[in-house]
């Protein structure tokens, strides 16, 4: 075996040998956990439940605010004040906030100039009154009892500073659309079941997460030069000592990409702000007392090598396909037999993760042909972006303001 075998098989075999590792801790999780818990589950609070703050940060929401916010009017959760923060939006958000409160007597309004995400949720913190502090973007649709399913974590144990919920796609009219249904199932749901089981979460999801407040504010809030603050939040909590928790029932209907620019755009912002939080916090992590992320960073790590090596293995194929009388390169039988496992793999990982997810939201099946051809283009998508993102990351200034705008957001699948 040469070192172009050596190359190829590992670019084969890791998605195998990850995808493996999800299925397990999937499985894990839900025959430990979550199959145990009642769902849907009757929630009962009275007056000694923990008052809730939900910060709601708005950036040229005109379009969705009113949608979200009354959704948020009928949470079955008796101690709630929503803090809508409007982030220098351009459009009519501002004005449409301030109307809302005429009917919703529990939703606050704050204003400040654009000065990202992070800003706005620190703003809506300092207002804040609640014990818990939930957090969802200003487009999303929140489910009447999520709530209360991430709180209970909180008063199960004073150990757990966060816990991230289940957001579930509403955009389907298009193909991508469809696609990344599989994906937050197949691939997002399972790695947060098997990073929980597994000891680290790599992050929080800051469409629908929720928070300790004591414990955001031991760390001062979110920081407003990191390009995804939920990846970065989730990481400080956890080197703190605190334990991040995934709560599958908190669904969250959220709005993703439907065109291929879209998608590569968000992803590669992801892309980018996990490159932003390993460079930054890697030498605390490699200490003892944060032993837990050793095996978080060294799946990271990993990984990165993997997108440079899959990427130098497609140069290498058209190269070949170009310039050689014959493309096969690599030795055939070993390489056939592990992408043959891959793609196995990736059917069990794609049945496994539908099987459980199909308990919260029935329709799912409706999607299945066009997921099932997700594992494939979540790799290349990671490839692909993972490449463009570290360089990025590596010369983003420090301390600079992380602001965007949201990509194309599809069209509303309804039920």
């Amino acid at each position: 075996m040469n070192i172009l075998d050596a190359i190829s098989i590992f670019t084969y075999a890791y998605p195998s040998v990850m995808a493996t590792i999800w299925i397990c801790g999937g499985l894990y999780f839900y025959l430990h956990w979550e199959r145990k818990q009642a769902w849907p589950e009757p929630q009962v609070w009275d007056e000694t439940c923990p008052q809730v703050s939900l910060l709601l940060p708005c950036y040229n929401e005109a379009a969705n605010i009113r949608e979200t916010i009354e959704h948020l009017k009928h949470q079955n959760y008796p101690k709630l004040e929503i803090i809508a923060i409007n982030d220098g939006s351009k459009d009519a958000t501002g004005e449409l906030l301030e109307s809302l409160k005429l009917t919703c007597p529990n939703l606050k309004v704050l204003h400040q100039s654009n000065q990202g995400k992070a800003s706005a949720l620190n703003h809506g913190l300092k207002e804040a009154t609640g014990e818990i502090i939930v957090g969802i973007d200003g487009d999303a649709i929140l489910d009447y009892d999520a709530i209360g399913y991430m709180v209970g974590h909180f008063l199960q144990s004073s150990n757990v500073s966060g816990v991230t919920g289940n957001p579930r796609v509403r955009t389907r009219s298009t193909v991508i659309g469809k696609i990344q249904t599989g994906e937050f199932s197949s691939i997002i749901g399972l790695i947060k079941r098997a990073q929980r089981i597994y000891g680290m979460v790599f992050t929080i999801s800051g469409v629908v997460c929720a928070f300790r407040r004591s414990a955001l504010e031991a760390i001062e809030g979110w920081n407003t030069d990191m390009i995804t603050e939920d990846i970065d939040i989730s990481w400080r909590l956890q080197m703190a000592g605190g334990q991040v928790r995934y709560e599958p029932r908190a669904l969250c209907w959220v709005l993703m990409p439907e065109t291929l620019r879209g998608l590569f755009r968000q992803r590669l912002r992801w892309a980018q702000g996990g490159a932003e939080v390993f460079l930054r916090y890697f030498t605390q992590t490699v200490r003892w007392q944060n032993r837990r992320f050793w095996p978080l960073m060294l799946e990271y790590m990993v990984s990165v090598v993997w997108c440079y090596s899959a990427l130098f293995m497609l140069l290498s194929w058209l190269f070949s396909l170009a310039f050689l009388t014959s493309s096969t390169v690599y030795s055939g039988a070993l390489l056939s037999y592990v992408g043959s496992t891959l793609i196995i793999l990736s059917f069990v990982q794609f049945i496994v993760s539908f099987s459980i997810d199909s308990r919260y939201e029935r329709g799912m099946l409706r999607c299945a042909y066009w997921c099932v051809w997700y594992p494939l283009v979540y790799w290349l998508l990671n490839m692909a972006t993972v490449v463009l993102a570290v360089p990025k990351a590596a010369k983003r200034q420090k301390g600079r303001l992380a602001t965007w705008t949201s990509p194309d957001r599809g069209e509303i699948f309804h039920e």
